[in-house]
């Protein structure tokens, strides 16, 4: 009957836990919330099987970890640098239908893995794929070659442009430098683009990105 109701007792406490650090947990983990969620669920497996552990020792490091999950989640959202060191950076691996050979050995993703992801994708050639992108997540997002995408404009004879990458240019007030220079743009023709959609700085817009058709998507920031 003990070890029932400890047993109770802490799957109540795993599921709270992982319901309030959020419904990412349950879907596509960041490296530093699967080292969580695998913890703790070795922290409630060990006071389930040994009754002679107080089962508040099993609490405590739960409810640590999951005040330190909401802490850098919250600092990773604010911080573009800290974001990077935790979660890290996707990683281009495929680029204009050329395979990316010095990023595939950094990832240690070997072609035949490769080929697989874009098998499972319903690729079967590289040179159908614009990019292929290795996320934070482990997944692999495949955007194809606009003569190849599910609309039929080869089918139509259409002519197909090529997309690009959309380029971020703010993210939660923070400008990047390294994009807006990527684009051939400077902060004044940013800022003069703000003002048009009646935004009156960098810190009061939430996102700016260029995107893959050349039209700038623009929000507001609600709060700073």
């Amino acid at each position: 009957m003990v070890v029932f109701l400890r047993t109770l007792v802490l799957y109540i406490v795993v599921v709270t836990v992982m319901r309030i650090m959020g419904k990412r947990q349950i879907g596509e983990l960041q490296p530093f919330e699967l080292v969580i969620a695998i913890m703790l669920s070795e922290l409630a497996a060990v006071p389930m099987q040994d009754t002679g552990i107080p089962l508040i020792h099993g609490l405590i490091p739960i409810l640590t970890l999951m005040f330190l999950e909401i802490f850098l989640s919250y600092v990773t959202l604010k911080s573009r640098k800290l974001r990077k060191i935790v979660c890290g950076t996707a990683s281009v691996l495929i680029q204009h239908g050329q395979v990316m050979e010095e990023e595939l050995r950094r990832q240690r993703f070997n072609l035949d893995d490769l080929m697989e992801e874009l098998r499972l994708s319903g690729y079967l050639n590289i040179f159908e794929i614009e990019y292929a992108i290795l996320e934070n997540s482990g997944r692999l997002s495949i955007i194809p070659k606009s003569a190849r995408s599910p609309i039929t404009r080869k089918d139509l004879n259409l002519s197909a442009q090529e997309e690009e990458l959309p380029v971020a240019l703010v993210l939660d007030g923070q400008l990047n430098d390294y994009n807006l220079k990527y684009i051939g743009k400077d902060k004044k023709w940013l800022l003069n683009k703000l003002n048009e959609h009646k935004i009156n700085g960098i810190e009061d817009t939430f996102i700016a990105m260029l995107g893959s058709n050349g039209e700038l998507f623009v929000q507001r920031r609600k709060s700073s």
